[in-house]
């Protein structure tokens, strides 16, 4: 995103609630101001001192506040996420009017193929919120994230409990690629890179392109590799690409 100069159609919003998950990865709760309506997957822009960027929306639209997922981009590439990480509650931050992207939910398809890493989740939360608030029928949600480390999934204990509460809903495969490092002792799930087992488990799921369509978030690579492997098959996908640039 570049830097917007414009500040005339800006908003203001306020800092309602914070969680630092790591040192570089951070929760944020701000107002929903007034008027302002989104779809699932779609994304805000936020920003400070006139320096903007869009994150996409973590809450579902019937939630009252808008939750966000933010990764630090440390100076000198970083332009905003640094100034984002002094926000205490009840600071202030501007907000454009409306959310915006394309990136929303394609019911026409019974089975619903959600690849991520990392932040990459969101959309996905905010999907399946949206679903279950709605009390919706005859789809299925095959979840897959990949990370470096156990501790960035930061939305797994949320996924795991609704994928208890709802087993003919949601299925929750978290993966992490370096899983003999001292982070990820005692981790006893899957391990290899999201789109290295992507698949085995369709494979193991009966997935095919007929009734499956693939939603793929966060690292380009991931989503390159994943289209190179799935476009040959028929199957439809939709991407959302997340990297460090701010």
């Amino acid at each position: 995103m570049v830097i917007q100069k414009n500040i005339k159609k800006l908003s203001e919003t306020k800092v309602r609630k914070r969680q630092d998950v790591t040192e570089d990865l951070m929760l944020l709760w701000i107002e929903k101001p007034d008027g302002f309506t989104f779809k699932p997957g779609q994304y805000c822009t936020i920003g400070m001192d006139g320096i903007e960027r869009a994150y996409s929306i973590v809450s579902a639209p019937h939630e009252d506040l808008l939750e966000l997922f933010i990764e630090l981009v440390p100076l000198p590439e970083g332009m905003l996420t640094p100034k984002l990480w002094t926000l205490k509650i009840g600071d202030s931050l501007t907000i454009r009017p409306r959310a915006k992207g394309i990136f929303t939910l394609d019911l026409n398809f019974s089975n619903q193929l959600l690849v991520a890493t990392v932040t990459g989740i969101v959309p996905y939360v905010s999907y399946i919120r949206d679903y279950i608030h709605h009390k919706n029928k005859g789809h299925r949600f095959y979840v897959f994230q990949g990370s470096s480390y156990k501790h960035e999934f930061t939305y797994d204990s949320e996924l795991i409990s609704l994928s208890s509460q709802y087993p003919e809903l949601i299925s929750y495969i978290p993966t992490i690629s370096r899983p003999n490092e001292r982070l990820n002792d005692g981790w006893h799930g899957v391990t290899g890179r999201v789109n290295l087992i992507l698949e085995t488990y369709m494979e193991k799921f009966g997935l095919s392109s007929d009734d499956t369509i693939v939603y793929a978030c966060g690292h380009p690579q991931m989503i390159e590799d994943i289209k190179n492997k799935l476009n040959p098959n028929g199957f439809v996908i939709k991407e959302e690409r997340y990297w460090k640039e701010d």
